[in-house]
């Protein structure tokens, strides 16, 4: 008896990982390889602080861009994944933004009440910087090279703590 009533569950198990395994995913399906690489738009904006961040100073090594906005329901829920992140990344010479889209410093400011975050927030106040960038929707979310170059996409939300992208993104280390 017991012996069937392992055979069953081994069964049912092998079952259940057969019909969830097209919903795995992989970073090759989080991931949108850019193909040709181009070089990123360069970007000069003002974080939370009052400080001017250009694209140039993460010259050298990889970085995450963020676009975002406040009231875009996905972007909120990864934030958090965000953050963790970066608590595992930014030791590791890897550099993330977010570029807020079109939203004032009082709505940013107000949104880490909720969402704690400790990586560069950048204002993009008038959209102008968010036009140069293939941007799809939001979220959209980039990977640089440490050349500068625009290697990967992801369009909508990700959980961006999971080790299978942040291996990628190491990968891409001098």
């Amino acid at each position: 008896m017991v012996k069937m009533l392992n055979n069953y569950l081994k069964i049912n198990f092998c079952l259940l990982l057969i019909i969830f395994s097209p919903f795995v995913q992989s970073a090759e399906t989080l991931l949108t390889k850019i193909t040709p690489v181009r070089n990123a738009p360069e970007f000069s904006l003002q974080d939370l602080d009052g400080n001017i961040v250009k694209l140039s100073d993460f010259r050298g090594k990889p970085l995450i861009v963020n676009f975002w906005a406040t009231w875009c329901p996905p972007c909120r829920k990864e934030m958090p994944s965000m953050e963790r992140a970066w608590q595992i990344i930014k030791d590791q010479g890897i550099a993330m933004v977010a570029i807020n889209v079109g939203e004032d410093e009082d709505t940013v400011f107000t949104f880490t009440a909720d969402y704690p975050l400790s990586f560069p927030l950048l204002l993009d106040t008038t959209g102008s910087v968010t036009q140069r960038w293939p941007v799809v929707g939001l979220p959209t979310t980039f990977i640089v090279n440490p050349e500068g170059k625009i290697v990967y996409r992801a369009i909508g939300e990700r959980e961006w703590d999971m080790p299978e992208l942040l291996n990628v993104i190491r990968q891409l280390k001098k």
